[in-house]
C-alpha cells in the first residue's frame, strides 16, 4: 500500500535469528525516557492532503525505490526490535507501512521459511479502523512525524492493542536535517531579510516520553540514533527527499524561495558543513520507542515505603565493602 496511510496486518511466527542492519552510518545518542514537559496538543500543524499528494508522486516515480535507503535501514532496526522479544505475535499492525520496510525484514528467508500472510488497509493514521485489544503488536517506522495529533494517534495505537502488546515505533527528531535548516536560514535572512520555516517541525524527546505515558503505555523505552547520509550537494538532498514523499507539508511553510536564494544556501551548506571529498552530510535523527499495554501479569514497582533497608544502612554496606576490598 503506497499511498498515506497504508496499514499492514501481519501474522508471525518467532524468527530462528536476527537480520544484519544496512551498512549506513548510525551513532546512539541517548537512551531511557525522561517525562518531560507536556507540550499543547496539536490540532492542524500538517497538511494532509498535500502529503499524501507527495507520498503518492514519489510512488509513481520510475524508480521509486532507489530512495527507500533510509526507510529500509529504520525498517530493519524495528524489525531487530521485534526479534528481541521472545514471544509469538499472531495478529500485528504495521501503522503507514509504505512499501513494507518492516514486513521485508521480518520475511526473510534466512529468518523465516514461510513468508507472512498480510492483508493491507488503506487508512488514515490518525483514526485507526479497528477494535479495541485486537493486535498483539503494533509497529510504525517513520510515519507518524507527519501526524497533527500526536497524543490521539498513540492513544489509537494503545487502545488497538491486546493487554501486554507492545508497540515498536520509530519516528524523525528534532534535529533531523540540522544542516539544511540552518543553512536556509542564513541565506534567506541575507537575502530575503527574514525567513520562513523550510523544514517541517518535529517532536521533542522529553515530550515523546510524556506522550506514551500519556497514552496509557507503560515499561517505556526510547532510543535515539542517528543516521549521517553524504549527498553532492543540497540540490541533490532537496531531490532525495521529494523522491522519499518527506518534502514540507506544514501550513506555515513558504512555498517558493527566490533562485538566488537557494542558490546562497547551497554554497553556506557548503563552507558550513562539507567533508573532505567534498560531499555534505545530512543528519537524520531518529527517535525509537517501545511501550507497553498493562496486563496483570506484568511485573510491578514495589509499593512506597516497602522497603526493608534505608539508603543510609546500604550507603554502609557499601562503605564496609570498600574497606574489605583495600585490605585483600
Amino acid at each position: 500500500m503506497l499511498g498515506l496511510g497504508g496499514l499492514w496486518l501481519l501474522w508471525r511466527r518467532p524468527p530462528a535469528a536476527g537480520v544484519p542492519a544496512k551498512s549506513l552510518r548510525l551513532r546512539k545518542v541517548a537512551s531511557g525516557v525522561s517525562p518531560g514537559s507536556t507540550s499543547p496538543r496539536a490540532l492542524n500543524i500538517f497538511d494532509r492532503d498535500l502529503k499524501r499528494k507527495q507520498k503518492n508522486w514519489a510512488a509513481r516515480q520510475p524508480e521509486p525505490m532507489k530512495f527507500d535507503y533510509l526507510k529500509e535501514e529504520v525498517g530493519s532496526q524495528i524489525a531487530d526490535r521485534v526479534y528481541d522479544i521472545a514471544r509469538n505475535f499472531s495478529l500485528a499492525l504495521d501503522v503507514g507501512c509504505g512499501r513494507g520496510y518492516i514486513a521485508q525484514h521480518l520475511n526473510k528467508k534466512n529468518v523465516l521459511e514461510m513468508e507472512i500472510p498480510t492483508v493491507s488497509v488503506l487508512a488514515d493514521e490518525e483514526f485507526l479502523p479497528f477494535r479495541e485489544n485486537t493486535f498483539d503488536l503494533v509497529v510504525s517506522s517513520l510515519s507518524l512525524h507527519w501526524v497533527n495529533d500526536l497524543p490521539r494517534a498513540l492513544e489509537q495505537i494503545h487502545y488497538v492493542l491486546k493487554p501486554d502488546g507492545v508497540f515498536i515505533g520509530a519516528m524523525f527528531g528534532g534535529d533531523t536535517l540540522y544542516e539544511l535548516r540552518c543553512s536556509l536560514q542564513l541565506a534567506e535572512t541575507e537575502r530575503e531579510g527574514g525567513f520562513s520555516p523550510h523544514v517541517s517541525p518535529f517532536t521533542a524527546l522529553n515530550d515523546l516520553g510524556h506522550l506514551l505515558g500519556r497514552a496509557g503505555f507503560n515499561t517505556m523505552t526510547v532510543d535515539t540514533d542517528e543516521i549521517q547520509v553524504n549527498y553532492p550537494g543540497m540540490f541533490e538532498l532537496m531531490e532525495d527527499l521529494k523522491g522519499m514523499g518527506e518534502s514540507n507539508c506544514a501550513w506555515n511553510r513558504k512555498a517558493l524561495l527566490h533562485r538566488d536564494t537557494m542558490l546562497a544556501a547551497a554554497a553556506v551548506y557548503r563552507e558550513m558543513y562539507r567533508n573532505e571529498d567534498g560531499s555534505v552530510p545530512a543528519t537524520y535523527q531518529i527517535y525509537y520507542m517501545i511501550g507497553w499495554k498493562y496486563h496483570d501479569s506484568q511485573a510491578r514497582p514495589a509499593e512506597r515505603g516497602s522497603a526493608t533497608v534505608s539508603f543510609g544502612e546500604l550507603e554502609k554496606i557499601n562503605n564496609l565493602m570498600s574497606q574489605e576490598k583495600k585490605s585483600q
